[in-house]
């Protein structure tokens, strides 16, 4: 079974990055996946990339959402992502 790398970008002081923190937390415990969150703060490369959009959700390093993480469509993402590696 492959369990899905899920990255959540984020940067200091932001609202939405709290929301989705929570999200992506719960979302992550419930199927067993581990999470990690990085900085563009400290990232020039990340930050030149998503700087509008963060909060942003990656999920095997490509992104799946953005600004105002959804919850449902981040646990269908997931399972998709699970089910293409059963082929």
């Amino acid at each position: 079974m492959h369990i899905p790398e899920i990255v959540l970008v984020t940067r200091r002081e932001c609202h939405l990055c709290e929301a989705a923190r929570e999200v992506v937390g719960r979302v992550a415990a419930d199927v067993g996946a581990p999470w990690s969150e990085r900085l563009i703060d400290d990232d020039a490369e990340l930050a030149a990339r998503f700087a509008e959009e963060v909060p942003v959700v990656l999920v095997d390093g490509v992104q799946r959402d953005f600004w105002k993480i959804d919850e449902a469509r981040l646990r269908r993402t997931l399972a998709a992502a699970s089910r293409a590696f059963e082929r």
